[in-house]
């Protein structure tokens, strides 16, 4: 199966949701560990801190949905910055199927959403 492929498995899912055999890898998006969660319950394969927001960036965006635009192209520009992270995670992902697990409310607007959407597009060429 190619790496294309591999790019349409990549689920979505917050890090409170009880883990799944459907999962496949799992793999938390964030800088910081989400409250309240202990490693156990998380059940996470890796931590990638290297490919989540950086704090300067998390604090301005603040789940603010007007900023979500100008969050994506600032979170796209810090990603460009960090090929080494982005490797790590694309070779993850031509693996098998994986989930990134993240921590906000919002579903439709978080950094996990920004990251599959970069990887779909860079899988395409």
């Amino acid at each position: 199966m190619g790496y294309n492929r591999r790019m349409s498995e990549i689920q979505l899912k917050r890090v409170y949701e009880p883990p799944a055999a459907g999962d496949g890898t799992r793999i938390l998006v964030e800088r910081l560990w989400p409250r309240g969660l202990s490693k156990d319950k998380a059940a996470l394969d890796h931590w990638l801190k290297e490919v989540a927001p950086s704090p300067e960036l998390r604090r301005w965006y603040g789940h603010v949905p007007a900023r979500w635009p100008e969050f994506q192209e600032r979170y796209r520009a810090e990603l460009a910055a960090a090929p080494e992270a982005l490797a790590r995670l694309e070779a993850l992902c031509a693996e098998g199927p994986v989930t990134f697990v993240y921590a906000a409310r919002d579903e439709a607007r978080n950094s996990a959403v920004v990251l599959r959407a970069l990887l779909a597009e860079r899988a395409r060429g």
